[in-house]
């Protein structure tokens, strides 16, 4: 009985707003919009405020911060010297969330 209910668990999926690829939510970083402007990563997916979500992969990080499509998604001005302390800060940090959330999988 158990096995059947956790076969049909849904799984939310959303959408890299630079390479459009859709991977589960859990997957993909969410990035908010307060309303002071300033921009955050969401690490709990719970924070107020617009949000926008972004694959791992450094393309997209690269041209979330030179191209206009992360004000875009997230409707509104952004300070651009917060955008850039974000990219500057999540950057080593690229590639692991999916390895972190492939190795918590692994273990259930």
């Amino acid at each position: 009985m158990k096995e059947n209910n956790l076969r049909n668990k849904h799984v939310p999926f959303r959408s890299c707003i630079i390479c459009n690829s859709k991977s589960p939510k859990s997957d993909l970083l969410r990035i908010v919009r307060a309303e002071s402007g300033s921009v955050v990563l969401d690490e709990t997916g719970k924070l107020n405020g617009r949000g926008a979500y972004l694959c791992n992969e450094s393309v997209c990080w690269e041209k979330a911060a030179t191209t206009d499509r992360l004000p875009k998604a997230l409707r509104g001005s952004i300070n651009s010297g917060s955008t850039q302390k974000l990219l500057s800060s999540i950057q080593p940090s690229i590639g692991q969330k999916k390895e972190l959330t492939t190795k918590s999988a692994r273990r259930s």
